[in-house]
This record gives structure tokens, sequence and C-alpha cells, in this order.
């Protein structure tokens, strides 16, 4: 008998103390909760990958956010967020990088058109002259796609990070305009092939429109336009059919020309064409 009294007195306390461990946790504020809808997906269209939100506040590109965030470089509601995937409501959400709030820059959209020896990115530990620095603008910007540093011609700069993602993916197919000299003749057998597409590391390139605008028997002229946009295609594609590239220059990305922009210029990209790449993107 005294041994069912002691038992249950000793569940009583256990029980008291349950109770008491649940009202303090009540009171406290739910760190893991938090963590949990940060982390967690939802269908929600109010939350948005916190990188996107990252990149499209001008903070950097998505892939850097992402470096930011898995750095623990990144808060949000006071809450290191380091780990990925992460989801935010940037109307609701106080998001902090190295401890400075985020804001909602304006979108600005800008075209260049590049020099040689100009790079497109954002930074380089080499020094060299950088395309943003090219543009007198308040807000973060980074190059839409690349140009080679020996390339010129018409360049994109937008803080637009949606757009950007949406112009450089391969399911929309922006063609691109270029001029191309190399130093010898281009005969039609060369031309057809650089029509039906030549083959490289990744695969056998798309159609190609080719057209010849100067020949001699020391060098040719071409105007190519490409939509798949690999990495130095144009420069790739003669090369692999032995042709070595004077001078490269982009004149059009879709209807976007630099006619009438000298070399080194850039002026504000009109609202009519920024709606037209969003049209294009299927943003709009």
């Amino acid at each position: 008998m005294k041994k069912d009294k002691h038992t249950k007195r000793n569940l009583s306390r256990s029980v008291a103390k349950h109770r008491m461990h649940v009202s303090r946790s009540a009171n406290k504020p739910n760190r893991t909760r938090g963590k949990r809808r940060i982390h967690s997906v939802s269908t929600d269209p109010s939350r948005q990958r916190l990188q996107k939100v990252l990149a499209a506040a001008g903070v950097d590109s998505r892939r850097n956010c992402e470096e930011l965030i898995l750095a623990g470089e990144v808060e949000v509601n006071g809450q290191i967020v380091n780990t990925l995937p992460a989801f935010v409501n940037p109307s609701e959400d106080e998001i902090r990088v190295r401890g400075r709030r985020i804001g909602h820059p304006e979108k600005v959209y800008f075209l260049l058109n590049k020099p040689k020896n100009v790079i497109c990115t954002n930074a380089d530990p080499l020094g060299r002259k950088k395309v943003v620095d090219m543009i007198d603008c308040p807000e973060r910007i980074f190059c839409v796609g690349r140009l080679d540093a020996e390339s010129t011609g018409a360049i994109l700069l937008t803080n637009d990070s949606e757009l950007a993602n949406r112009l450089t993916h391969p399911r929309y197919e922006i063609p691109k305009t270029y001029e191309v000299t190399v130093q010898s003749r281009v005969e039609g057998e060369d031309i057809e092939k650089l029509k039906k597409g030549v083959w490289l590391a990744e695969g056998k390139t798309g159609q190609a429109a080719v057209k010849v605008l100067r020949r001699t028997n020391k060098e040719t002229t071409l105007q190519i336009v490409v939509s798949q946009g690999l990495n130095r295609q144009v420069r790739r594609m003669l090369a692999g059919l032995g042709y070595k590239v004077k001078s490269l220059k982009r004149t059009q990305i879709g209807e976007i020309h630099i006619k009438g922009l000298p070399l080194g210029a850039y002026k504000p990209l009109p609202e009519g064409l920024v709606r037209y790449l969003k049209k294009e993107t299927g943003m709009i």
C-alpha cells in the first residue's frame, strides 16, 4: 500500500513538472518554428526563395547570394539562415546581409556598346576594367550574359535578376546577331556547315542564320545569328572549321541593336524594349 502511494506521488510530480515545462515553453519565442517556416516549401505565392529576393534587391547575383547564405552572412527576422532552400516573404520579413537591412531598389535596364579588354563580371582579382564600371548608376547592376574580353558590342545590364535569369535560360532562345571577321576566305561549303550546326564539346550547335557581308582572298566578314548562347559559341564554331577570328562584335540582342550607339557608350533601355524582353521571356 505504501509502495502504491509512493508511486502515485512520483507520478503526480512528473505530471506537474511536465505541465510547468509546457507552460514555460508556450511563453518563449519558438525559434524552431520560425526556422522550420523559413526552410519549408510553400505554395504561398508571397514566399520566395531567399537568394532570389537578395538578388532582386541588388545584393549580388543569385549564385553569389547562395554563397552568402551558406556562409552565415544573412539574417531573417533576427535569425541566421545558413542552409538552403530558404523561403521568405519580402514584404513582411526583415532581411539583413552582414547586418545591413536590404531595400527594394528601382529596377534599371541599360544597353552598352562594350569595347575590347573590358570584362563582363562584377569582381575581378586581376583588377581589369569591368563593364559595370562604365555605367553611372546608384543601384548595383550586373551583366545579362557575357561577351569575352576580346569581343565588342551589345551587352545588357540590369538589377532585375528574374529577367536576367530568363534571358540567359536555354528555354528562351533570344536570337543574338554577331558581325565576325576571320583571317581567310570562307567558302560556301563551310557557310552551309555553320548554318546546319557545328559539333562542339556540348554537342552539335543549333541552326544559325549566316550571311556574307564582305569577302576577299585574305579575310571574310560574316553576319551570324544564333539563339543558343553557349560560351564563346561563335568563336568556337569558326575555330571548329579551322578559322581564326580577327574581330567579333555583337550587333543585336533580339530586336535591341547598338546602331547609333558609339563604342563605350551606354543608354537606358526604353520602356517599350523592356516590355519586349519581358514578353519574349514569358514575364508578361
